[in-house]
């Protein structure tokens, strides 16, 4: 008996998957070794999700990671729907999951922009907070 055919958008979305997975990876390690601290992978929430939350010394770090063939597509794929997700999210993760806003914490956006050849780019404070205040 033959198994079940797989269709090629799924192997495609498998395959697209790892990479990101990869890509993450490859980030993550890449901002601990410059002194970020791991607080969170994958956040998702209702309306949003953030790649990696970190701890940069007093600040909390939100971070996109964004693969794409060239550093420049990568950073062009963060849309501005994309941004009001993560600020969604990290609305969302600051409430939750660290007791609302609180005065000792500098928040920041991050972005870990992975290319085809595997180089990454660290751009830091890449975007404002939508909507004010938190």
């Amino acid at each position: 008996m033959n198994p079940p055919c797989i269709s090629d958008d799924l192997h495609e979305s498998d395959s697209a998957a790892a990479r990101g997975r990869t890509a993450e990876n490859m980030a993550l390690a890449f901002l601990e070794k410059n002194g970020l601290i791991l607080l969170a992978r994958n956040y998702r929430c209702r309306g949003g999700e953030i790649d990696l939350v970190m701890r940069d010394g007093a600040a909390l770090v939100f971070v996109e990671v964004r693969l794409r063939g060239s550093l420049e597509d990568a950073a062009e794929s963060i849309t501005a729907a994309k941004r009001r997700k993560l600020t969604t999210a990290a609305r969302r993760f600051v409430q939750l999951e660290m007791g609302g806003a609180d005065a000792d914490w500098a928040f920041r956006f991050d972005a870990a922009l992975v290319d085809g050849a595997k180089k990454i780019r660290w751009l830091r404070d890449t975007m404002r907070l939508e909507g004010g205040e938190w």
